[in-house]
């Protein structure tokens, strides 16, 4: 019988790529978002996990044997990031039946676990790099703290198994997400093309020409299966990246090439996509009116706020996938070849000109 999956937040980036992995393995896939996206194979349930009742309603006979968290909501603090999120994971596991047999819930956190969250973001004392899972939490309160304890509390009240995904800047396709790197840059380098201004990397000297990593969406949902089907993965928290490393002086160029711009060299200054795009939806409109484009809203598109965050980090920041090689998980995707592959869906999409 083909096993069932609830993929929670079916319409972001991660939700989305492993509602579609899991389709083309034969699983049974309901995919709950606020406001679901027609995706093939996939039951749509939505419903606001804010709402305890309404979730419990939504949920009233799905006994999945796996549950993908994939979801979260930005807050004004990290205290309400905490309230809210914690509350989400909360809701979601205790409106779902009792498991019927055995269950795995796998959650999705990233880096922030070892650089910490928005408000202290790279600073204080971090641990060292390559981060390692056994490094542990910081002294500092954080929402994915508390979206893990949510599922702990859970599994032992419940009895199934989990895992933690911790992945780097995940690149994919969603339109409408807050966190989306990929898109983000496409777009300014667009833009770029279209303005004759200057390619210009936004961040740091230290993301410049630190070594760094990434997540490919498909790598992610590979490896939220892998932990779903792997007895030895119970239990474990684990980074998750691409299996490459690289600096930003070498992919901005990579980057440029394939837009047919030219990188604009670096001059050690921070220049923030959030001031350089301040003023450009007006534009983006207009290109995509001309061009045909099937998304004229700039915000639903580019998240300039969160790429910043990114790449103006003080510190090289790269994770160690140790734990997941040693039980069995070898997948490997170059990090270029994913931004080439994005860039060719939001063409084909007509997202992109």
């Amino acid at each position: 019988m083909a096993k069932t999956a609830l993929v929670v937040g079916a319409s972001g980036i991660v939700g989305s790529a492993t509602a579609r992995l899991l389709t083309e393995q034969g699983w049974t896939v309901h995919g709950l978002a606020r406001r679901p996206n027609a995706q093939s194979g996939v039951h749509p349930i939505a419903v606001d996990l804010q709402d305890p009742l309404a979730t419990a309603q939504a949920l009233h006979g799905i006994d999945p044997d796996a549950v993908f968290i994939t979801t979260w909501l930005r807050q004004d603090s990290e205290a309400e990031n905490i309230r809210v999120n914690s509350a989400m994971v909360r809701n979601l596991l205790n409106g779902l039946p009792k498991p019927g047999g055995s269950r795995h819930v796998a959650l999705v956190t990233g880096l922030k676990h070892y650089l910490g969250p928005f408000e202290a973001y790279g600073k204080g004392v971090l641990p060292q790099t390559p981060f390692r899972e056994e490094q542990g939490r910081l002294d500092v309160e954080n929402f994915y703290y508390a979206q893990e304890d949510e599922v702990f509390a859970a599994a032992a009240r419940d009895g199934f198994t989990w895992s933690v995904h911790r992945p780097h800047t995940v690149i994919g396709l969603a339109v409408g997400n807050a966190m989306n790197m990929g898109t983000t840059l496409a777009v300014y380098a667009t833009l770029c093309r279209e303005t004759g201004r200057l390619f210009a990397f936004p961040g740091s000297a230290a993301q410049w020409s630190g070594l760094t990593d990434m997540t490919d969406a498909t790598q992610l949902a590979r490896h939220l299966l892998w932990a779903a089907e792997t007895n030895a993965a119970q239990d474990q928290a684990f980074n998750v990246v691409n299996g490459d490393i690289f600096r930003w002086q070498w992919m901005w160029s990579r980057i440029a090439d394939w837009f047919g711009i030219e990188a604009a060299p670096f001059d050690g200054k921070v220049w923030p996509l959030e001031q350089q795009m301040a003023d450009d939806a007006g534009l983006w409109r207009e290109i995509a009116v001309r061009e045909g484009l099937t998304e004229p809203d700039l915000a639903r598109l580019a998240s300039p706020w969160h790429t910043d965050a990114d790449l103006g980090r003080p510190i090289e920041v790269v994770a160690d996938m140790t734990r997941s090689r040693r039980l069995g998980f070898t997948a490997y995707q170059p990090t270029d070849d994913a931004f080439f592959a994005l860039f060719e869906r939001l063409r084909a999409d007509r997202l992109i000109p």
